[in-house]
């Protein structure tokens, strides 16, 4: 079966602004759904506040994610922030003027064994204590779900609440609210380093010149690493290379989002169908690799049938492009305006048997596109959404793991707090940057 090569998928292209400001209250890094969410947020509450991203809004992962809303399964300690971001997607169509695709269509994820199956009922009995209604479906009961379905399965988790959104119209449309809110957004504009004086953050030097500021907020995905070690701030992050596929439209007769390990699939506004895997990556190898060994063995461990391990090419290019510069000097960040991996084939096709074999209709659909994305993550997969000590000013928002889409709103408005003194809505401790650092034993939630 032939799949189309891309350099990612399309998305909503907008025009921002072109002059910069002297000076800001708060200047945002990183233009995908955190960064853009965080700049509506501060707009809205009257913050002057400026987006720099060094490609296209949405261009990297937050164009590239699954399109997933989801409670079901998550780590319990995102759950209160996940609540606040299904609340502000039942908004959001409202707020932004325009149909962001999100629909509550639920989401299931089978239970392939009995312990699968004892994992989710011990979730779903955790998530009951935040008020979260999921629940076992027996077998028998999901062909109602997913029609045809020849899969054998032990159970499955099924969130009704859960949704769903196109990530290509997503983060552009909150973009241009934040920007009809207020806000100053600049694409093709890098951020070769952020400004610091006497240890304290004062602005940012892009490629266009020098931005002053009282708070930085760093939500570049994965280029957050190289840039918070610009400044001497280290922060444990590793990319992760995950492939996707699009279908054409089909009448497959499943509205919820549902994954079956071997593949996972979510309906499109198009009326096709986005298809990855559940359970198969990529992981370069790189210098950081080597550097964070010791803190993500505990996560590679849980994870390793599932994750290929790849030395090649990458490791010398990010030992010697992948640097901090002088700011009066070209950087990576315009050398690599998008980073836009080559999706991974034989992944793919393994996606593609899966789902044929196990949903019938999809057989000798076509495929319309494919196209990879890097996700960023720490080694208790659980974001960093907090203040930097040793960086006063500096708030850093990364790490989301492949779920920054669905908590993207909630989370960009959590930063918008940080930066400006304010209360966040839930508690932001346990995705503090120091718990690398002080002692805390790092965990991970392995409920899926």
């Amino acid at each position: 079966m032939p799949f189309v090569q891309s350099s990612g998928p399309e998305f909503l292209k907008l025009e921002t602004d072109q002059t910069l400001p002297r000076e800001v209250d708060v200047a945002i890094v990183g233009g995908g759904i955190i960064g853009v969410s965080a700049a509506l947020t501060l707009a809205q509450r009257n913050v002057k506040v400026a987006l720099f991203e060094k490609g296209l809004i949405a261009g990297e992962q937050s164009s590239r994610n699954w399109g997933w809303v989801r409670l079901a399964g998550r780590d319990l300690r995102e759950l209160p922030l996940m609540l606040r971001a299904h609340e502000l997607w039942g908004e959001m169509n409202a707020l932004v003027g325009d149909d962001t695709g999100y629909r509550r269509c639920g989401i299931l994820y089978a239970s392939m064994t009995s312990a699968a199956r004892e994992r989710h009922t011990r979730w779903a009995a955790e998530a009951a204590r935040y008020g979260i209604a999921s629940h076992i479906l027996e077998p028998s009961k999901l062909a109602a779900f997913a029609p045809g379905l020849t899969r054998q399965v032990a159970a499955a988790l099924h969130t009704p609440a859960d949704g769903r959104a196109e990530p290509q119209r997503a983060t552009p449309l909150i973009a241009r609210a934040a920007i009809t809110s207020g806000a100053q957004i600049f694409q093709d504009c890098a951020v070769r380093t952020i400004d610091v004086e006497a240890g304290r953050v004062s602005g940012l030097l892009t490629e266009h010149g020098r931005v002053r500021a009282s708070s930085v907020i760093v939500a570049g995905g994965a280029w957050s690493r190289l840039l918070l070690k610009g400044i001497g701030v280290t922060l444990p992050q590793l990319k992760v290379l995950s492939s996707v596929y699009r279908t054409l439209p089909i009448e497959a007769g499943i509205e919820p989002c549902m994954s079956f390990s071997s593949f996972a699939i979510r309906k499109r506004m198009d009326g096709g169908y986005t298809v990855a895997s559940s359970s198969e990556s990529v992981a370069e190898i790189t210098p950081d690799t080597l550097r964070f060994f010791a803190k993500f063995l505990p996560a590679y461990l849980a994870e390793r049938k599932g994750l290929t391990l790849r030395l090649g090419r990458a490791f010398i290019d990010e030992a010697l492009r992948w640097q901090p510069r002088d700011a009066d000097r070209p950087s990576i960040y315009e050398a690599i305006r998008i980073l836009d991996p080559k999706p991974h084939q034989a992944n793919i096709q393994r996606v593609h048997r899966a789902l044929v074999e196990a949903l019938p209709a999809f057989r000798g659909v076509g495929t319309a596109q494919s196209w990879a994305g890097m996700i960023d993550t720490t080694p208790d997969a659980i974001p960093v959404i907090s203040s930097v000590s040793e960086r006063p000013g500096l708030v850093v928002g990364t790490g989301f793991a492949g779920h920054g889409f669905g908590i993207g709103p909630a989370a960009g408005e959590m930063l918008a707090d940080i930066a400006i003194g304010r209360t966040p809505l839930s508690d932001p401790h346990p995705l503090r940057f120091s718990r690398f650092t002080d002692g805390e034993k790092l965990h991970l939630q392995h409920w899926l």
